[in-house]
């Protein structure tokens, strides 16, 4: 299993908009890196709040525990956490696997960012999460890098991938909350 350059990132992965990875003075790098790509996050945060008094449970998770916010950037407070959206769409290739990481810009901040593996077949924005782990608010600013994605090609093309799985998060439309598919639970 190799990591792809970013040759075969250009070539082998359906990125929109697909960004070079030219200097941006003033801007929190975006755009295809040595062996990754640097995604961008959206102008619509959903921030954490807990004025309702919720209880966080992911078979049953409560909407009104987020506040929308649709803006240019956007203030985490202080030990909470906000979902977002990426600007790029991605349609993941069977034979790959992609993880994605923090950009230290933000992790020497104390701001973290989290999303779990893009599986092979794949597709849509990433929903990703954003916690600020410091005693201070936050900033996070729409339209620059937030994380980088690493893309993996398997050393064989795997038997059932997402798309076979018909997988719950495959073609999200917008910022999508947790869920759980089951008997007693809708998918929305």
């Amino acid at each position: 299993m190799g990591v792809l350059p970013d040759w075969q990132i250009q070539r082998d992965i359906k990125i929109e908009p697909f960004a070079d990875a030219s200097a941006r003075p003033g801007t929190i790098s975006y755009g295809v890196t040595s062996y990754g790509y640097d995604v961008r996050v959206g102008r619509h945060f959903k921030v954490f709040t807990n004025a309702h008094c919720s209880v966080v449970d992911p078979k049953n998770f409560d909407r009104n525990s987020f506040v929308d916010i649709e803006a240019d950037a956007c203030l985490i407070p202080p030990n909470s956490f906000a979902l977002a959206e990426t600007v790029e769409y991605l349609e993941i290739p069977r034979d790959v696997i992609a993880v994605c990481v923090g950009k230290s810009t933000y992790a020497r901040c104390g701001i973290i960012v989290n999303v779990t593996p893009l599986e092979p077949e794949w597709r849509g924005r990433i929903t990703i999460e954003i916690s600020n782990t410091t005693p201070l608010p936050a900033k996070i600013y729409a339209g620059e890098g937030i994380a980088q994605i690493l893309f993996l090609r398997g050393e064989a093309v795997c038997r059932t991938s997402y798309a076979d799985k018909k997988g719950k998060y495959q073609d999200q439309k917008g910022l999508t909350l947790p869920f759980v598919v089951g008997p007693n639970h809708s998918t929305h």
